[in-house]
């Protein structure tokens, strides 16, 4: 199976330039322009894109291309070229005359035959150029072309400076070799300015993960990004084929370099393969201790491997690329298994003589299956590639390790390694068995103290997959009294951060004590990060900061890269939560970046999560969601990045696609709800609230907001519970009236004001200032409602910053200051775009959309009822709601109109419909 992009990637400079030839060429000034590049970089679906606005533009299009055999037969592609122009009523004519001058017979001078038979060629293509409409005339495969077929495309380039004509002709440049006729012809034409030449590059990463994205529709995990790029080096038909096979070197493009090896010398398809067991790059001094042939032969093959595209040199020329991977691939592939061990042992013998890097020397050694002596140098190349930061490499190195173990080895040792390394690039399943399997080795090889040792990471990675609280505590208190010392200090140190994201702050606090009086005044800078977000959730925000950036300094300074990246993404996460969002936005930026080059993709995943959220809650819904998008796509088992993730997407798409945000922010629940984490549950009921809200569903917001609630009172939380302040505000008016909405606000106010973490302080404003103009004190109200503006906007949270506006808009409506009610409406929509209709409900935007300035269209809806004698158990019976409700709006419809008794409703609905 075959799978193709359905857009161009990468190319958009290039079509630009094509676009603007062809305008060039409409307007009568035409030229040669050539598409250069390797095979599989695109140049013929550039082509087709360059024909497909062509024809857009107006153009005829024909097009002709020559194939292998067109070296050895004259005029090839100008046979095409007549059979394509045959194929147009229009140039019909003209195609019919180029193909029976070119079965005229040579009679004479055969050079003046030629002379003659170019030139005629050349006035009958010019003429075609002549017809109504400019040209485009496309030429593929040009290296295959013979050297009369290039005579006339010269001679025509000319020509073409002053007729309404563009051709367009694309080459291999990688089969440029020195006997193929439009090497020079191209260099002339170039060197003399008779054609101009654009190369197609391959594509960067980036360009790759997206031509790869539109190819499967939807985005690829970033390792299989890498993989790919990897593999095909960024040509884009090796992007697809790769995508297309399950593993191993796609046939079609085996069979290709298979095809070009055959053509080689002896010598040189022999140092070839020789060449492939050292990898996609070689070094020449090991590549001539491998095979043992003299210089002028290795020279010599080398040469033709150069001239050939199979090599190229790199530097002073001691080192060597094969040009893709796939041509290493194939070449190896086709070697024998005992010629290919026979030459993997030369290889190790002689890296490991010359001081080569440890994990090429292991490689090479476990390849010509020699475990023992592949062993030692696997150890110590995976010892050294983590203090590089290569994580992946180094769970690779592990793995070898393992393989290769001798009997006598401490295997737990490795296999804790080994799970520390896949914890790091976010590979949590296997990291928890690969703990698993060292800690039951530990414990039978009697080795508690060891075996408990290995607790707080494991249990990190658990949390990763799942384990909520309870779990989680019940594993490290297991191993409280098998622990002493250094490591009791540990444990309690993972209890102190367990309890700190579940927000039991108390019990964090008090583990983190024990913790340091254990420690003495011995560093712990995994202790001082949980320390220091516990600071921040209990509201001493400036102490909690200075602690959390302190460890960054001190760990960053220290090289001690899992340490620090934890507390960056517990200083930027935390403040992301805390509407601290230029603080977070700072730190998480800095993190991630950290966090890539440290390849701690785990840290990096949830980070960019959270970075994600910070687009939300400041505006930038279309980012937000991006960036969403593409942590989820990477986060590879990481279920807090997942979780955050959803958060993000549901919150974007709580008004553009309500249906979708239900989907993302129900699966955030559930998943968070297995957790029983605060963190991981509440956000996704808060947006499920507020989608609520927009449904006009009253009743299903305040059974949201109450479970918010009891979630947060629960560990005494403000930072999760100050959303659900003007959310529950919103439910409780529009489901049971001022009331309710009074308890409401006066239940969760003492969380709020008790931790007084500075980003929430506002929601109380918003809240009594939405209840007090339900009660008609528009006074009271437009004073709360301006200090909750205020309050929003120096936060820069968008959300309740956009509804606080339409709030003074009704404020400003009911009490008879229009214009200052219309200007908060315009701002409010220049901010936010289109606003759901649930929030313009008492604005004077409501007067032109079908519903009251003063009632939304539900209570316009029981208003009319109310108005035709309906009791409210009828009208609930209608409406399909309950008595309770209806009687809920009942009050609001009276409270908005200033009435006492529902035939007042009824006089008032006259006068707004007379018709009624």
């Amino acid at each position: 199976m075959t799978l193709s992009s359905p857009v161009l990637i990468g190319r958009s400079d290039l079509i630009e330039l094509a676009e603007r030839r062809l305008s060039e060429a409409a307007q009568g000034t035409g030229e040669l322009l050539l598409l250069a590049g390797e095979a599989g970089i695109g140049k013929s679906r550039l082509l087709l894109e360059i024909s497909r606005r062509a024809v857009a533009e107006g153009f005829a299009v024909v097009g002709a291309a020559a194939a292998p055999g067109d070296l050895e037969v004259a005029a090839g592609l100008l046979t095409d070229l007549g059979a394509g122009l045959r194929r147009d009523p229009a140039t019909e004519a003209t195609g019919i005359r180029i193909g029976q001058r070119l079965r005229d017979g040579a009679d004479g001078d055969p050079d003046r035959h030629r002379r003659l038979l170019v030139a005629d060629l050349v006035e009958m293509i010019e003429r075609v150029a002549a017809c109504p409409r400019p040209m485009l005339i496309t030429l593929e495969d040009l290296h295959w072309a013979d050297d009369l077929t290039l005579d006339v495309l010269g001679r025509l380039a000319l020509r073409a400076r002053s007729l309404p004509i563009l051709l367009v002709g694309t080459y291999r440049s990688d089969e440029l070799y020195p006997r193929v006729p439009m090497r020079r012809w191209r260099a002339r034409l170039l060197t003399q300015r008779h054609a101009e030449e654009i190369r197609l590059p391959r594509l960067g990463r980036a360009d790759t993960a997206a031509l790869a994205a539109a190819i499967l529709g939807e985005p690829l995990a970033g390792p299989r990004v890498s993989a790919v790029f990897d593999r095909s080096d960024g040509i884009p038909l090796h992007v697809e084929e790769f995508l297309a096979a399950a593993d191993g070197v796609p046939d079609t493009l085996a069979d290709a370099v298979l095809f070009r090896a055959e053509q080689l010398g002896a010598a040189a398809r022999e140092l070839a393969g020789a060449a492939s067991v050292l990898g996609r790059s070689f070094d020449l001094d090991l590549l001539a201790a491998i095979t043992g042939e003299p210089p002028a032969v290795i020279d010599g093959a080398l040469r033709e491997l150069g001239e050939r595209f199979f090599v190229q040199g790199r530097g002073d020329g001691l080192a060597y690329d094969f040009r893709h991977a796939l041509i290493r691939d194939a070449l190896y592939a086709e070697l024998t298994p005992l010629r290919r061990r026979e030459l993997h042992g030369r290889a190790a013998e002689a890296a490991a003589a010359v001081g080569f890097a440890a994990a090429f020397v292991s490689d090479q050694y476990e390849r010509a299956q020699r475990p023992k002596e592949a062993f030692p140098y696997a150890v110590r190349g995976a010892a050294e590639a983590g203090d590089l930061s290569a994580h992946q490499e180094a769970a690779d190195l592990y793995r070898r390790a393992l393989r290769t173990v001798d009997p006598g080895f401490d295997r737990a040792f490795l296999l804790a390694a080994l799970a520390g390394e896949l914890a790091a690039i976010d590979d949590n399943e296997a990291a928890d068995r690969a703990y698993a399997e060292a800690y039951e080795l530990r414990i039978d090889a009697g080795d508690p103290l060891a075996a408990v040792g290995l607790l707080p990471e494991w249990v990190a990675v658990r949390h990763l997959l799942g384990d909520g609280l309870e779990q989680r505590v019940s594993a490290l208190r297991a191993g409280l009294p098998l622990a002493e010392g250094a490591t009791l200090a540990r444990l309690h140190s993972a209890l102190a951060a367990a309890h700190m994201l579940d927000r039991r702050l108390a019990e964090a606090l008090e583990h983190g004590q024990r913790a340091r009086a254990l420690l003495g005044a011995a560093p712990d800078h995994d202790l001082d990060a949980t320390v220091g977000s516990v600071l921040l959730f209990l509201g001493r925000l400036d102490e909690g900061c200075e602690l959390l950036e302190d460890v960054i300094t001190r760990t960053v300074a220290a090289n001690l890269e899992r340490e620090a990246a934890r507390a960056y993404r517990m200083l930027g996460s935390s403040a992301s939560v805390l509407v601290e969002y230029d603080r977070a936005e700072r730190w998480l930026t800095e993190g991630i970046a950290y966090a890539e080059r440290a390849e701690r993709f785990n840290d990096r995943h949830y980070m960019a999560a959270h970075l994600a959220h910070v687009r939300w809650a400041t505006g930038d819904f279309a980012e937000a969601s991006a960036q969403a998008r593409a942590a989820l796509a990477d986060g590879r088992g990481g279920i807090t990045t997942r979780i955050t993730a959803l958060h993000v997407l549901g919150y974007s798409a709580l008004v553009a696609d309500p249906a979708a945000a239900r989907s993302f922010l129900t699966e955030a629940a559930e998943l968070g709800g297995a957790m029983r984490e605060l963190q991981r549950v509440s956000p996704a009921w808060w947006g499920l609230a507020e989608l609520a809200l927009l449904a006009e569903d009253p009743d299903a917001a305040i059974a949201r907001c109450e479970e918010g609630y009891a979630a947060s009172a629960a560990v005494r939380d403000a930072s999760y519970l100050f959303p659900y302040v003007v959310t529950g505000a919103r439910a409780y008016l529009a489901g049971t009236g001022p009331t309710q909405a009074r308890d409401w606000v006066s239940r969760v106010a003492p969380l709020i004001a008790d931790r007084a973490i500075p980003g929430t302080l506002g929601a109380l404003d918003h809240a009594w200032g939405l209840i007090h103009l339900a009660e008609g004190q528009t006074g009271k109200a437009r004073v709360r409602l301006a200090e909750a503006a205020s309050f929003w906007s120096g936060r820069r949270r968008f959300w309740e910053g956009t509804a606080v506006l339409l709030d003074q808009a009704r404020c400003a409506h009911r009490s008879r200051r229009p214009g200052e009610a219309a200007a908060l409406v315009a701002a409010a929509r220049s901010a936010f775009g289109p606003l759901p209709a649930a929030w313009l409900a008492g604005t004077p935007a409501a007067a032109g959309s079908g519903e009251s300035p003063l009632l939304t269209a539900r209570e316009f809806e029981v208003a009319r009822l109310v108005a035709a004698g309906r009791t409210d158990r009828e009208i609930a019976g209608q409406l399909v709601i309950s008595p309770r409700t209806v009687a809920a709006h009942v009050e609001h419809i009276r409270t908005k109109l200033g009435v006492a008794r529902r035939t007042q409703i009824a006089g008032w609905l006259a006068t707004v419909e007379p018709s009624s």
